[in-house]
């Protein structure tokens, strides 16, 4: 009995590592793929979560190619009735992305949409999975149950974490900046990618996901104090606010209620200005703006004790954040007066952009035996046959 079960589990080890090696292909190429769904303007909470360090990504010189991806068709899953809304909001989000520093000289900027190969991928992957996996997928349910779906999801909203497989792998991406709520659909594109190259032949790339390693860059709250900064709730500092609309949402900002006289002591967890002190105060700002104090935590000391209102912490908020995005905003303005120009340089980013996506599929077809035209070995073992 001892005998068998042991051969057995020294098969069953034996063939997982043959699927193992089987799956992996080794990359000849550090590349990141990246994007956002066009439904607004990005704000804050996109800059400090992942906009700041594709930045610092793209000129860190550590990668050989940086894609950012313009999501319009992921966008359009849930947008179906109101493509306008879309529409306009790509190049919004081109605008902010240049302006926060993405060089289109180092990074290439494409629309999905205009990638027809991401859907035929999307559509060889699909069979690949079970309806029942992208069920248990947790982003996929919290996303549904945040848009009250229920059981009215689009298909094609359902089907994202394949869409976002299809995405990844076109472009042979080996590293993908996410959020932690994001980690699931990169498990799930992981598994697509060990199913393909187990069944068919070893194509695609197996993907990292990194994730902001910063407790402030996590998740930047509303300023209503909510725990997510949401265009839909109303309660975000947008990229391209200007000075006096950043001013008077600072004023409104959520902080510790209980903190009703200056002499009272206050709380900092929970306070929304002191989460945006964190992500974007320096001790050079307060050098530069208050001077009374050395760094944060000097601030956080005196607000906990005691003595210390609100407003002058709203105030030097705002000088941190007028600082951070003065350049941003004028740099937005000088964009804006050549939109043809942004046109132009998105188009040239989609063709390069389905030009990789086209190698990868033709590799895909490849490997599934799908390339009948180009199989010339096919047609003539076939004619030999048929002449027998």
């Amino acid at each position: 009995m001892d005998s068998k079960t042991t051969e057995g589990q020294s098969t069953r080890v034996d063939e997982d590592a043959i699927n193992a090696a089987k799956a992996h292909v080794t990359p000849k190429e550090k590349i990141i793929l990246t994007g956002d769904r066009p439904t607004g303007r990005l704000h804050l909470g996109h800059y400090v979560g992942s906009l700041r360090e594709r930045v610092q990504m793209q000129n860190s010189g550590d990668y050989d190619r940086v894609f950012v991806m313009i999501a319009d068709a992921q966008a359009l899953t849930d947008n179906a009735h109101n493509p306008e809304k879309v529409r306009q909001n790509v190049l919004e989000v081109t605008l902010d992305y240049l302006s926060v520093g993405i060089d289109p000289e180092k990074t290439c900027i494409f629309i999905q949409s205009q990638i027809p190969e991401l859907f035929e991928l999307t559509s060889y992957y699909m069979d690949l999975v079970t309806v029942a996996r992208v069920q248990r997928n947790p982003t996929v349910k919290n996303e549904i149950r945040q848009k009250n779906f229920n059981a009215d999801v689009p298909l094609g909203f359902f089907c994202y974490p394949v869409s976002q497989a299809a995405d990844i792998t076109a472009f042979k991406a080996t590293t993908v900046p996410v959020g932690e709520d994001q980690l699931p659909m990169l498990e799930q594109a992981r598994e697509i990618v060990h199913s393909f190259n187990t069944t068919y032949a070893p194509v695609l790339i197996d993907p990292v996901a990194v994730v902001p390693t910063d407790a402030a860059a996590k998740r930047l709250p509303g300023i209503d104090g909510k725990a997510k900064m949401s265009k839909s709730l109303g309660n975000c500092i947008f990229l391209s606010d200007d000075a006096e609309t950043v001013s008077k949402k600072i004023k409104m900002m959520y902080t510790d209620p209980d903190h009703l006289r200056v002499s009272d002591p206050g709380k900092v967890e929970g306070n929304t200005v002191f989460s945006y002190l964190e992500a974007f105060a320096t001790d050079e700002d307060f050098e530069e703006f208050w001077p009374e104090y050395q760094n944060l935590q000097e601030l956080e000391d005196h607000y906990k004790r005691g003595g210390l209102g609100d407003m002058p912490c709203k105030r030097f908020l705002d000088k941190v954040l007028q600082k951070n995005l003065d350049p941003i905003r004028n740099r937005r303005k000088e964009l804006e007066q050549d939109i043809p120009a942004i046109y132009d340089m998105l188009q040239a980013g989609s063709r390069k952009a389905e030009a990789v996506a086209a190698q990868t599929l033709s590799e895909v077809k490849d490997a599934m035996r799908i390339n009948y035209f180009n199989d010339s070995e096919l047609v003539s073992d076939q004619s030999k046959r048929y002449q027998k």
